[in-house]
This record gives structure tokens, C-alpha cells and sequence, in this order.
């Protein structure tokens, strides 16, 4: 049994309970942005689960219009307490700047991965139950519509075929192609 055999399960657990945390305060963040309905009971759970953390981050942090700037900064002093204790126990050391922008990368991954699964199951949910109504259909649609809006503009009308997931999609897999490595080898170059 190598170091390893202690470590990977360590890990796991330190990566799984942060990233399902920093996923539920993200997610709290777009619904709240996009002015998804507060009475939902997904949003409800989200508000009930990151209300004491972000309770004491809103004394300090105002929000700044509707950008719950709180919601933002708890998500990022989080992912760098995961990745600094992952690191740590991985026994690498990086620096305080290095981590930051590591983190800030990883949360930009998160954002975007949330967006296209979002818009997988919305997509999904339009085929096999189209027009039907459930609470987290109507907070999926209210997460995507946003970004698929602006799709269809750019999209040329074809009738019945709506191509704007598609084309989200494209968009959002760019933007996780030219933004992340370079952050990524920022923080490498700093660390």
C-alpha cells in the first residue's frame, strides 16, 4: 500500500463536500441574478443550506446591484480552502496568489459546467416533456433563457428547430477551451 492509499480517499471526501457546498452557493447566486422564483422549494433548500455563511459574509460585503457579491466571495474563499487543503495534504506548496487564480479557475469551470448541463437537461426535458411544468424545470428555464435568448438572436429562425442550445453550447465549450488554460498556466507561473 503506497501514500497514496490514505491520501485518495482524503481527498475525495475534502473535494466532494466542497465542491457539493461551493455548487449550492453558486447555484444561489444565479437563481438570485437571473430572479428565478425565491418560493421554489430548490431555491428554498439553496437559500435554507448557505444562509448561515453567506448571514455573516452580508455584514461585511454589500451587495453591489444585483450582484450578490457575498454569494461570489464565499464561493471563492471556499475553493481556495478546498484546493489549499488538498494541496496540503498532497504535500505541495504553492503560493497565496497562485491559489487564488487556481481557485478563481476552478470556479470558473463550475460556472460554466453548470450552464451546460443546464441546458442538457433543458434540452432533454423539451423532448420528452414538452410544456409540462415542475419546479425545477421552471428554475432550469429561468437559469438558461438568459443565455439561450441571446443564442437565438444570433441563430436564424428554422421554423420548429430550435438551434440556440446548440449553439450555447459551442459557446460555452470556447469559452472553457481559451479561458481556463490560461489561467491555469498563470497560476502555474506563479506558484
Amino acid at each position: 500500500m503506497g501514500s497514496n492509499y490514505m491520501t485518495d480517499p482524503v481527498v475525495f471526501l475534502i473535494d466532494t463536500l466542497f465542491s457539493l457546498y461551493i455548487l449550492a452557493v453558486m447555484l444561489r447566486f444565479l437563481l438570485q441574478w437571473t430572479q428565478a422564483d425565491f418560493y421554489n422549494p430548490v431555491s428554498q433548500f439553496l437559500v435554507k443550506i448557505t444562509h448561515p455563511a453567506l448571514k455573516v459574509m452580508r455584514r461585511f460585503i454589500p451587495s453591489v446591484g444585483r450582484i450578490d457579491t457575498s454569494s461570489l466571495v464565499l464561493a471563492l474563499v471556499l475553493q481556495i480552502l478546498a484546493n489549499f487543503a488538498i494541496l496540503a495534504i498532497k504535500g505541495v506548496t504553492i503560493s497565496i496568489v497562485a491559489l487564488t487564480v487556481l481557485s478563481f479557475a476552478d470556479l470558473l469551470k463550475m460556472l460554466l459546467d453548470i450552464f451546460v448541463y443546464a441546458i442538457f437537461a433543458g434540452a432533454i426535458l423539451s423532448w420528452f416533456a414538452p410544456g409540462s411544468y415542475s419546479g425545477a424545470s421552471s428554475l432550469l428555464y429561468s437559469l438558461t433563457d438568459p443565455l439561450l435568448n441571446v443564442c437565438r438572436r444570433l441563430t436564424p429562425d428554422l421554423g420548429s428547430i430550435d438551434l440556440s442550445p446548440l449553439v450555447a453550447l459551442v459557446f460555452l465549450q470556447l469559452a472553457k477551451m481559451m479561458i481556463l488554460p490560461p489561467l491555469q498556466e498563470l497560476a502555474a507561473l506563479l506558484s
